[in-house]
């Protein structure tokens, strides 16, 4: 790393860390009772909201009522998307003259937008209208963001809360997410990115001629307003196919910058309004550096094998991987972005991840596995800490022979069980899913470089979508029957296998009674629990992989060492 990378990354710490504490206390507030704008003109319209669709917002749901209207709300969206991509073609707006998408591809397409996940299986360019991007997809964008931020606040309740029957109201959750925070603060993002020359238009396509002489067209939209809650609710999909290496999603270094900031300003700020709710940030300042660690060492290290360079290649310009870099950002300004789009649950690209070298693309993938807990999606990222948390105490207590305990209330066996429900039932269907694809002949004609390199894409293919992540390595054709229905299943269980147990943990924790004057709990501050937290994240995220992690990315990189070898003669 050069030194002004070394100081790119300082000056990009020294912002999230601001930033993240002011608006983890500002999530705080809008989701407290007296609220300052509960008088205001926007309290008014909220009362007005809910009179009109017959909800209480004071009615405090249990966690199984929380979770079955998350689960229906999300069906709801699904069908509306399904519909709009069914008949886009009847619809204004489309400059493209873009076909109805098929069933497959559409149900799809769906799935990935109400899941968090993005993954896009279509050309963006030329598959979508403007409408369909408006009214179908960008609306998603921040519903499916403040599903997950409203569960992580639920979630929060039940872990800080005592004696309560219920875990709060899934309605009034999502509404405060998205008028508080996501709407308000996507309008300045996006403010900003016109500024800069983001486009936000509704022209059809414009033809041009090149200096070549070649007929090109360049496409036109409203891509700045989905382009701000795409990056700030780690969406990550695409306005165009080149998706943020696209000079019209993301014009220059500045950009870049804050597109990255944006990314994980959510994740990490939630940290601290956990700290809040809990009145212990000594514990919140513990879990963030817990996941800073991880994040600083992995940026160096893939930051380090980037500029490595090929061995097969020894006359490469300053001996770095340039291959599928966007040059105006520097190759630190795309490493840092596909870092922080794989730790997170976003999954926007700024190069190209296929052309990253093996080891590199190894920890993309890496990242992944972990189950997007460095900070990860936004609300997902948290409550997926938090159970590796519980189980971390778990251990710990069990170790010590004490009684495991987390902020006042004790954690025992029926909780353990609850929380290795998704940690376990992630890993087995991720593993039986790279096994079956690997045997079918469907599945690996899809592959678009064969060998290890074409493991390493299936591999990735489904971890991203079962991570919700969404990014793609690219060279594999995903739009087929047997990826849009497998992919589609994933990105289910994925996203609704990962919340409904902690939904469920929170739910039996709120009604815990606080333990007083226990002199002896189990520390959750300092270093010694960051070691053990991070310990049970290698431990649960890295070893379960690192079978297949060593047939993918591990194989590729010495078949390319012995490759170098016997070109250049070394023994």
């Amino acid at each position: 790393m050069s030194y002004f990378d070394f100081e790119f990354f300082l000056f990009f710490l020294f912002l999230l860390i601001l930033s993240s504490y002011f608006l983890g206390k500002y999530i705080y507030y809008v989701f407290q009772a007296d609220f300052l704008f509960k008088k205001s003109l926007f309290g008014k319209l909220e009362n007005t909201i809910f009179r009109f669709c017959k909800i209480d917002p004071k009615e405090n749901m249990s966690w199984k009522k929380y979770s079955l209207v998350l689960v229906f709300f999300n069906v709801f969206l699904f069908f509306i998307t399904f519909i709009i991509l069914k008949s886009q073609e009847n619809l204004p707006l489309n400059f493209l003259q873009a076909k109805n998408m098929s069933t497959e591809l559409a149900v799809n397409t769906a799935i990935s937008f109400v899941t968090n996940t993005n993954w896009q299986a279509y050309s963006a360019e030329t598959e979508v209208s403007y409408l369909t991007q408006m009214l179908g997809l960008t609306p998603l964008n921040f519903l499916s963001a403040a599903t997950g931020i409203a569960a992580c606040v639920a979630i929060l309740r039940g872990f800080t809360q005592f004696q309560l029957k219920g875990i709060g109201n899934f309605w009034y959750d999502l509404f405060k997410t998205v008028f508080y925070i996501l709407l308000p603060i996507s309008f300045i993002f996006a403010v900003f990115y016109i500024s800069q020359g983001v486009i936000q238009n509704f022209l059809p396509p414009q033809e041009f001629i090149t200096l070549e002489g070649i007929k090109q067209i360049i496409p036109q939209g409203p891509a700045a307003s989905q382009v701000a809650i795409t990056l700030l609710g780690t969406n990550g999909g695409g306005f165009f196919n080149a998706n943020m290496a696209h000079p019209y999603l993301n014009p220059n270094a500045l950009t870049n910058f804050v597109q990255i900031l944006s990314i994980i300003l959510i994740p990490s700020s939630l940290v601290f309004t956990f700290g809040k709710m809990s009145k212990n940030m000594k514990h919140a300042w513990t879990i963030w550096i817990t996941m800073f660690i991880f994040f600083a060492v992995l940026t160096f290290i893939f930051n380090f094998l980037e500029r490595s360079g090929n061995p097969l290649l020894f006359n490469s310009i300053s001996n770095l991987n340039w291959e599928g870099k966007e040059t105006r950002f520097g190759l630190f300004g795309s490493t840092l972005f596909s870092i922080v789009t794989t730790i997170t649950s976003c999954g926007a690209v700024n190069s190209a991840l296929s052309s990253l070298s093996p080891l590199a693309g190894g920890i993309a993938l890496f990242n992944m596995l972990l189950g997007e807990i460095i900070f990860g999606g936004v609300g997902s990222g948290l409550y997926g800490m938090l159970l590796l948390i519980v189980i971390t105490i778990f251990l710990s207590g069990l170790m010590i022979g004490r009684t495991p305990e987390y902020l006042g209330k004790k954690i025992d066996a029926k909780i353990i069980r609850i929380a290795t429900i998704p940690i376990v039932g992630i890993s087995i269907v991720l593993l039986i899913s790279v096994s079956i694809s690997l045997t079918s002949e469907v599945a690996k004609s899809a592959i678009g470089n064969p060998g290890v390199h074409g493991f390493t894409e299936i591999f990735y293919a489904i971890t991203s979508t079962i991570q919700n992540n969404g990014s793609s390595f690219g060279s594999l054709n995903a739009n087929t029957t047997y990826w849009n229905y497998l992919t589609s299943i994933l990105m289910l269980i994925g996203r609704y296998l990962s919340v409904i147990p902690v939904l469920a943990i929170a739910g039996i924790l709120i009604q815990s009674k606080k333990k007083e004057n226990n002199l002896n709990p189990f520390p959750i501050v300092g270093g010694i629990f960051i070691i053990l937290l991070s310990a049970t994240i290698l431990i649960v995220g890295a070893l379960t992989y690192l079978p297949a992690f060593a047939l993918g990315p591990v194989l590729e990189h010495l078949q390319i060492i012995s490759h170098s070898n016997l070109i250049h003669g070394v023994k």
